[in-house]
């Protein structure tokens, strides 16, 4: 009888610190819409579609979701409002949609608020400088490459000394800076090459200087925070090409950058190796087999890829979640 009592408290206790453990792995996301003019209101998790949750619009009514968070975790509130989440986590968002602009005010655990409000400012300081994410726009109103890398340069050196200064946790601070990284180091790359092509200027008279040494001293992210967000693997994709066409021109080679599927796997797998690779051609499947097209191409890269490469087996169950 007693050691029947004692295995009950035993399972009792297990069953508590069980939820315990759970809900401490847990995040909640809740909003408040205002002036939006969608039928529905979608939370996206950037990282995996296994993380969403969609309501139907009512001004006003509060929007609840809880998921599991056990890594930093970013949600888009219906496709654009960006927010970081990590476990323990609990924020809300009030939302607020004026013709084409979007304001949000947080509440919510300190840590998540002080994150997130991190993000708005960013975003302020952007529109500010009038730092245009589109490399296009930029070229068609003709502002210079050589003004392009130094605002560049401006925004992520501003971007630093306001992660400094607001003091947030590692992970959070990694996952801004990749992004923002992504943004900087792709027009140091993109942006001549674009600008000589639209506005017929050569990179060799557009005033940057040269450009085969333009990404010196930048040492590339391999942290795993940084390697779940996918602006980084866009990076990542470009760094290998713009890498592999410098090399070819120093051995007087021609370089052709893929532009197939299949050759940019290959490329890819070819330059990194180990997290970096996992991450990198993880992203370019997932791109490829969202496009919705020749999905059958797809089957032979991911037989590859999980037989080679592939070290996050949460990766092969996203992979195999799109695939059905």
């Amino acid at each position: 009888m007693i050691m029947k009592k004692l295995f009950t408290i035993a399972a009792t206790l297990f069953m508590f610190f069980t939820g315990v453990v759970e809900a401490q792995n847990m995040a909640t996301l809740s909003a408040c819409v205002y002036g939006y003019k969608g039928e529905m209101v979608y939370f996206d998790c950037v990282q995996t579609p296994l993380i969403r949750q969609e309501f139907h619009t009512n001004p006003g009514e509060e929007h609840l979701y809880t998921f599991p968070a056990e890594n930093l975790v970013c949600m888009l509130i219906n496709g654009k409002t960006k927010v970081l989440l990590q476990k323990g986590d609990s924020l809300h968002v009030d939302v607020k949609y004026e013709g084409r602009s979007v304001s949000v005010k947080f509440s919510g655990t300190d840590e998540a608020v002080k994150v997130n409000n991190l993000i708005n400012r960013i975003n302020e300081t952007k529109r500010s400088m009038r730092y245009r994410e589109q490399l296009l726009g930029c070229a068609a109103l003709d502002i210079k490459p050589q003004a392009r890398i130094n605002d560049s340069r401006v925004f992520l050196d501003k971007v630093k000394a306001m992660i400094s200064e607001a003091q947030i946790n590692e992970a959070a601070s990694n996952y801004i800076l990749a992004g923002i990284e992504s943004e900087v180091y792709i027009s140091f790359i993109e942006y001549p090459v674009m600008y000589a092509s639209v506005r017929g200027t050569a990179i060799e008279e557009q005033g940057i200087g040269d450009y085969w040494t333009i990404t010196d001293g930048y040492t590339l992210r391999e942290d795993a925070v940084s390697l779940s967000n996918p602006e980084y693997a866009g990076l990542l994709m470009r760094y290998c090409f713009y890498i592999n066409e410098r090399k070819a021109k120093e051995s007087g080679a021609e370089y052709k950058m893929p532009t197939t599927f299949e050759a940019m796997y290959a490329e890819l797998a070819a330059f990194y190796e180990a997290e970096q690779r996992d991450f990198v051609l993880y992203s370019l499947l997932c791109n490829f087999i969202k496009t919705g097209k020749e999905i059958e191409r797809a089957d032979a890269i991911y037989n590859d890829y999980k037989e080679k490469y592939n070290k996050n087996k949460g990766y092969i169950e996203i992979l195999d979640t799109i695939l059905e």
